[in-house]
Parts: C-alpha cells; sequence; structure tokens
C-alpha cells in the first residue's frame, strides 16, 4: 500500500485553509442591511401585524390574539405582481380585514357572495337554499334577537341597526331572502351571538377588503366579556392565570398553543 507523500505539485493544505470563512464587517453589515430591506419591503407590501380587539370572531380569533396579515392576497392582479405573489378572489368562508368607517378595520368572515340569495333562521345560515356547514362558528349564550337570529327580518327592532342600511335591505329582500348585490360581500363573525357585521350596517364593497390573516405570531392572555357565561366552551388556553406562583404567572399570560397557528 502506497503511503501519499507531500509534492511541490500538490502541497498539503495548509490549517488556516481549512477554516471556516468569516465574515467581515462591511460583509456582516451588507447581510443585516439586506435583512432589513427584506423585512421592510414584505411589512410594506405584503405583511402587517393586527392585534384582535373583540370576541366576534371567537373562537376562530382570541382578543389578545397578534396576526400577520396578507395584503396582497385580494390586491388587483396586474403586471409583475401576478406572477410573483399568489392572488385570488374573495371566497366564502374566507376569513377577510376590510376597512370600516369605526373602528377603521374589521375582520369578519364573508357568507354571501355577489348574487347569492341568504337567509338566516334561528341563527343557521342558508345560501340558496341550502343550509351552511359551517363548523366554525359559535352560539355563545346571549338574549334572543329576533332581527340577528331570523334574517332579513320583517320589522325594525334593533336600535343598533344602521336606518340606511334597514331602507336598503327592503329593496333587496326577495321572498324572504337577501340578495346580495354585484361588487357586494355579506359578512358575519363566528361568535355569531356576539358580533357586530353586516346583519347591522350591511354589505362590504369589493374594494374595502385589504387583507387576510395568515398565522397568530403570539397571543396573549386576555379576559373575553362572555368567558364568565361560556365556560365549557373556552380553548383549553384560553383562561386567565389564577396561581400566584411564579412559574404559573409566566405560563399564564401567553396562550402558548396558539403561536404560529395557522388562521384558517
Amino acid at each position: 500500500m502506497s503511503i501519499p507523500t507531500q509534492t511541490a505539485d500538490a502541497p498539503w493544505p495548509q490549517p488556516s485553509a481549512l477554516w471556516r470563512h468569516l465574515p467581515t464587517v462591511p460583509e456582516a453589515l451588507a447581510s443585516l442591511l439586506q435583512t432589513i430591506v427584506v423585512a421592510l419591503f414584505l411589512l410594506t407590501f405584503v405583511l402587517q401585524p393586527y392585534l384582535i380587539p373583540s370576541e366576534s370572531m371567537e373562537r376562530t380569533l382570541l382578543v389578545g390574539d397578534f396576526l400577520l396579515v396578507n395584503k396582497q392576497v385580494y390586491a388587483p392582479a396586474g403586471g409583475l405582481s401576478r406572477w410573483v405573489l399568489p392572488y385570488h378572489e374573495v371566497e366564502r368562508g374566507d376569513i377577510v380585514f376590510f376597512h370600516h368607517a369605526r373602528p377603521p378595520f374589521l375582520v369578519k368572515r364573508v357568507v354571501g357572495l355577489p348574487g347569492d340569495r341568504l337567509r338566516i333562521e334561528d341563527g343557521r345560515v342558508s345560501v340558496n337554499g341550502v343550509p351552511l356547514d359551517e363548523p366554525y362558528a359559535a352560539f355563545e349564550p346571549a338574549a334572543r334577537n329576533p332581527f340577528r337570529d331570523d334574517f332579513p327580518p320583517r320589522v325594525y327592532t334593533d336600535p343598533a341597526v344602521d336606518p340606511a342600511w334597514w331602507r336598503q335591505m327592503q329593496n333587496l329582500t326577495r321572498d324572504g331572502e337577501l340578495v346580495v348585490p354585484e361588487g357586494q360581500y355579506f359578512v358575519l363573525g363566528d361568535n355569531r351571538n356576539h358580533s357586530t357585521d353586516s346583519r347591522f350596517w350591511g354589505f362590504v364593497p369589493r374594494q374595502q377588503i385589504v387583507a387576510r390573516p395568515l398565522v397568530i405570531y403570539f397571543s396573549l392572555t386576555r379576559p373575553s366579556s362572555t368567558d364568565v357565561a361560556q365556560t365549557a366552551l373556552q380553548a383549553s388556553d384560553d383562561r386567565l392565570g389564577h396561581d400566584r406562583q411564579l412559574s404559573a404567572r409566566l405560563s399564564g399570560f401567553a396562550r402558548w398553543k396558539r403561536i404560529f397557528h395557522v388562521v384558517h
């Protein structure tokens, strides 16, 4: 067996040549700048953080959930964006963020599309004569409201309803069903008995729908006004920590199981 020997043509590698190349200060700064630029691009044009402030989308979204929302998914698809960023039309069942008078943004679920004939009977939604399968809908205890639970109503019974919407509703109701106009969408909160939505103020125009939630990146444990009456339906991680020990307080201030949960 021959033993390799060092020759002038094939010198042994020097130890320094075997070390991993460490970036210089300018290279490290350039890499950091690249990361910052990419992050700023994503936060400016694609993603945006959002905090859930109310119970209207429980149990899909809880008070204290921090979301990243996709601002491009519903943007007009044209030019380079059609090939670089995913895009699709608004579909029934989508959770959407949209502009609203007060507060400036709301999040609800799309139930009615343009041209749909919609009816709600005892809280259950039917579209075009077919009951919707809605496993995400929650019906937390609340006093019966004929306007909310049976829709479209025949009598103006709730002072929370926008009068202009009431008049528009009368012109769009056919045989006890609400017909959704072209370019408009009917949205509801998943927490049906505790949501102010299209039943109370009307449709959402397509141009006002701006984003779709992607993922919960953090979730703070926050009380919900419906928790006391609905303890049995609470998610296992949707409760306040009452143990005074330090370990319990540290584990109870956030809903750790919801972090990186994909929203759908």
